[in-house]
């Protein structure tokens, strides 16, 4: 008879646990998001009810959802329960005999005084009671996780269907739980579960038992014509593409979000090459790319200098045998849309942008505040302002602002809206515009998302921030500010692309500046705007400081210390976000923070007003002299240093006053009877603490962990 030894019934005592739900076909856009989240959502779970440490690995593909959990034990850990009693002290008389408490405490546990422990706890040494509760099943534990776990995902809008009241992002039509090799009877979304998968919808009608949980993406794709690994699905889609690409003597351009998308329509992925008329590269290829990108998930190929070729490349969901008829499908259904493509940019270059402004009146910006027309003539006044507060030309801020928003009434636009702006860019250049501007018609988009490039011409980055300003000052005018996560109109991004555009592009403009420009600019065409909206935008453009330094590494006590000193010059917050950051590896910082603070609570404590002039005469110890001689020297260094931003040099300086202060701390009492040196040393502390708040306020700075 072969024995089992403690470390192999621990190991059998725990296996993968796998969950698949099969379902219509799910959102390609958003599979992988639902993927992972419904792993870790169910891991966390398990984790919670002790069963489980380990990750998950997670599949998805378009007709299923899938996790597997290493290491899930078939049940709980047994728990010892508690149940303290009176003192020990109490319990007993002065011959050691139980008290009536003792028994009382006893008979309420169902067991005599012997039996009862003794523990040391905070009010000294007690009588307990203590039980062990075995741990549940864990297959009585799973379904409730993954019903949490399905509850708990990120699904915008539930449907229903048939007769019942289930809801979910598709219907669901099987559902497998296994725990190592044995089955966990459970319903969950009204489906039974069971052992049985079903693979590609196309190439295999017959059903996939699984045996076992470690050994369903085997069976799937063995069997199933199935590459259930979401990320193996994507490599091997951009190994294949990558591939024809070379062959068909060019480079695929593989862009990562399309990549995504195209990995969530199909299970069992097949490229194939194809071609288009070649006449059709006569288009912008801006129009063919977005034809092929996102009209028909198709990849476009590109040569060695990155002119576009007549190529593409699609992935189908098949295998078949018949590859030359489902390429020609392919084929014939893009150039059916590159016609219509072309037409529309034919019709459209029969007439000029300047025409189409005129346009603009009958396309509503927003309910209160007007047409596209009336925002044009708004972005142009903030144009030329801007140009003249920056020293740049006027005359081709004006005319770019005047004809920014003239290709969205273009047929190609309406057809293709993400081309807004590039088209512009390119009409502009067919009716002859100045270069800059007609980079500045497609800039002034610029940055269209987080890490997207920024306006690189002088008319693209001032029609960026007008277009911005201009939209957050209206906005905000209705009352239809973000609040919580919902953001209709995109402010959050719009308030971040202005904070990088001036900080990345070194404009020394003042938020206060920009947004007081904009108000004046409603005002001026009849708007009424209130003193309180001025303000709110304001305070929700900087706060998007946070985010924007945050994801580039400062620490948030280094945003803090700087957002208190004022935050309205973005340029100006970088430098001092930097120099700040520095400084608090200087050796002197953690004792001037930690001085300032000690200042701050001081000072706020006094009921009395502390004047700034000090009256040297009262010093009664060297410190106090020390102290205000160094103040003298390094205020004197510091202010023009500060003057001209050199934020780096300033903060060199008040290091210096590391010594003097840390010695009159030690040496110097201030809140002493006398009024005159009391109020003396309370004006010398208030002068230390708005020299130490020149650059940023270091007594938010945290001492390091």
């Amino acid at each position: 008879m072969k024995r089992v030894s403690g470390l192999d019934k621990k190991r059998s005592a725990r296996a993968s646990l796998l969950v698949e739900l099969g379902t219509e076909e799910l959102p390609p856009a958003s599979l992988s998001r639902l993927g992972q989240a419904f792993a870790t959502s169910l891991a966390d779970s398990l984790a919670k009810l002790g069963l489980t440490d380990q990750p998950p690995t997670w599949f998805a593909t378009p007709r299923r959802l899938a996790v597997l959990v290493p290491q899930v034990a078939r049940r709980q850990s047994s728990r010892v329960n508690e149940r303290r009693g009176p003192t020990v002290s109490s319990a007993f008389d002065d011959q050691g005999l139980p008290t009536r408490t003792a028994e009382g405490f006893a008979k309420s546990c169902g067991v005599a005084v012997d039996a009862l422990e003794r523990s040391e706890t905070d009010a000294g040494l007690r009588l307990v009671f203590r039980t062990q509760e075995p741990g549940e099943m864990a297959s009585a534990l799973i379904p409730d996780c993954i019903a949490a776990a399905l509850v708990a995902l990120p699904i915008s809008k539930r449907m229903r269907w048939g007769e019942g009241d289930v809801e979910f992002v598709r219907p669901v039509h099987w559902l497998i739980v296994m725990h190592g090799k044995t089955p966990v009877r459970c319903r969950v979304l009204g489906v039974n579960a069971s052992t049985v998968s079903h693979g590609h919808r196309f190439l295999t009608d017959k059903p996939i038992r699984i045996t076992s949980a470690d050994g369903y993406a085997q069976a799937l794709k063995e069997n199933g014509f199935v590459i259930a690994d979401f990320a193996e699905r994507r490599e091997t889609i951009r190994r294949q593409v990558e591939t024809l690409g070379r062959k068909a003597g060019g480079k695929t351009i593989v862009g990562e979000e399309l990549l995504s998308t195209v990995t969530g329509l199909v299970e069992w992925p097949r490229a194939l090459v194809g071609e288009f008329d070649p006449a059709f590269l006569e288009i912008p290829p801006e129009v063919l790319i977005s034809s092929m990108r996102d009209h028909q998930k198709f990849f476009h190929v590109v040569d060695g200098s990155g002119k576009l070729l007549p190529k593409f490349i699609a992935v189908t969901n098949i295998a078949s045998r018949r590859v030359a008829r489902v390429r020609s499908g392919n084929e014939r259904v893009l150039g059916a849309r590159l016609a219509d493509a072309r037409f529309f940019w034919e019709e459209d270059c029969n007439r000029s942008l300047e025409d189409w402004v005129e346009d603009l009146r009958g396309v509503q910006f927003q309910g209160n505040l007007g047409s596209l027309y009336d925002k044009t003539r708004r972005i142009e006044k903030l144009a030329v302002s801007i140009a003249a507060e920056l020293g740049w030309d006027e005359s081709r801020a004006l005319r770019s602002a005047h004809l920014c928003k003239a290709d969205l009434v273009s047929q190609m636009v309406s057809e293709f809206p993400a081309l807004q702006g590039t088209m512009g860019h390119h009409y502009a250049r067919q009716d002859g515009e100045p270069r800059e501007v007609s980079v500045a018609l497609e800039e002034h988009y610029l940055p269209r998302h987080a890490g997207d490039k920024l306006p690189t011409s002088r008319p693209g980055k001032i029609l960026a921030l007008a277009d911005r300003v201009d939209t957050l000052t209206g906005i905000f005018s209705t009352g239809e500010e973000p609040t919580g996560e919902r953001d209709p109109y995109g402010l959050r991004r719009t308030a971040l692309g202005m904070i990088r555009i001036l900080v990345e592009k070194k404009l020394a403009l003042d938020l206060t500046y920009l947004v007081d420009l904009s108000v004046s600019v409603y005002v001026a065409d009849g708007h009424t705007i209130g003193d309180d909206v001025r303000d709110q935008v304001i305070q929700f453009i900087t706060e998007r400081y946070r985010a924007y330094y945050t994801a580039a590494g400062f620490a948030n006590d280094e945003i803090n210390a700087v957002l208190e000193v004022g935050a309205t010059q973005p340029v100006d917050f970088d430098r001092r976000l930097r120099a700040i950051s520095r400084f608090r590896r200087n050796r002197a910082a953690p004792s001037l923070a930690e001085a300032n603070k000690r200042i701050r609570n001081i000072l706020r404590k006094t009921d009395q007003r502390v004047p700034l002039k000090i009256d040297n005469t009262l010093f009664d110890h060297t410190a106090e002299e020390s102290l205000a001689a160094a103040l003298v020297e390094i205020s004197a260094a510091v202010g023009p240093l500060v003057q001209r931003g050199d934020y780096t040099h300033a903060l060199g300086q008040l290091a210096r006053l590391r010594e003097p202060v840390d010695c009159f701390f030690t040496n110097v009492m201030v809140l002493v009877d006398d009024p005159a040196v009391r109020t003396n040393r309370l004006a010398l502390l208030n002068q230390l603490s708005n020299l130490l708040r020149a650059v940023a306020d270091i007594s938010r700075l945290q001492p390091p962990a």
